[in-house]
């Protein structure tokens, strides 16, 4: 069994590295507010786990898995959505690209969102949503290819 300080050395550690890339898989998959809530959650389980947890060969994916189950089911009938750039005080972005975005399958949403908004490689991808590269590949171009028919955007 790790001593007290030494869990508490070794998960902060690991959430200071980790923190944000969970936060943006689940944001990519539940939307803003939901996905930060179950990136808490999902952190909140892994501090109480952590001896289990810290053992895994991909504890982060664990997590994401953790945090996507709960947040599925605390926003069961909620919608996924995004903020409108101008809420957040973003650049200049396509006013319906939120909407083009929530309206995309989930897998789709999630590997675009973490290849071009978050700027993840494909690798990294992967890895953390439990698929082959070559999958992340194809839910990337047929996301972008339903994002450009939505937007009315030619390439």
């Amino acid at each position: 069994m790790l001593s007290d300080q030494v869990v508490t050395e070794t998960y902060g550690a690991f959430v200071a590295e980790n923190e944000c890339r969970l936060r943006q898989a689940l944001i990519s998959c539940l939307g803003n507010d939901a996905g930060r809530d179950a990136a808490a959650d999902a952190f909140a389980y892994g501090w109480e786990h952590w001896e289990r947890v810290s053992e895994m060969d991909n504890p982060v994916g664990y997590l994401f898995t953790v945090g996507r189950g709960r947040g599925r089911r605390a926003g069961r009938r909620r919608r996924v959505g995004f903020p409108a750039p101008e809420a957040v005080g973003a650049p200049w972005v396509e006013p319906g690209l939120s909407g083009a975005l929530a309206s995309l399958p989930p897998r789709q949403r999630q590997v675009v969102m973490l290849l071009h908004c978050f700027d993840w490689t494909m690798s990294e991808a992967a890895d953390l949503l439990g698929i082959s590269k070559s999958a992340v590949q194809t839910h990337e171009r047929r996301g972008m290819r339903r994002l450009r028919r939505r937007l009315g955007v030619t390439v």
